[in-house]
């Protein structure tokens, strides 16, 4: 599987962040996500968070958001050492 597990912790230089869990991703975040057509290919999309369209703090298939570039996906890894601007 590609990404690994919604709910996997993965340490990017020093920090620990979940994409299944929404206090870990923030607008202004760099992440990637997997769009509702690629699932099946788990073709990962990179880009920056702009909404965050999960109600619950938590989904066992990713949080689901929206890039800055309209892209809408649930977010399968986030790089914790990175924000825009």
């Amino acid at each position: 599987m590609v990404g690994g597990c919604a709910g996997e912790l993965r340490k990017q230089g020093g920090g620990e962040m979940s994409a299944g869990i929404q206090h870990d991703i923030k607008p202004g975040a760099v992440v990637q996500v997997v769009q509702k057509q690629d699932q099946r290919t788990g073709k990962l999309t990179r880009g920056i968070v702009k909404d965050i369209l999960t109600k619950s703090p938590t989904h066992p298939h990713g949080i689901k958001v929206r890039l800055t570039s309209g892209v809408v996906g649930r977010v399968k890894k986030v790089f914790a050492d990175e924000t825009a601007g």
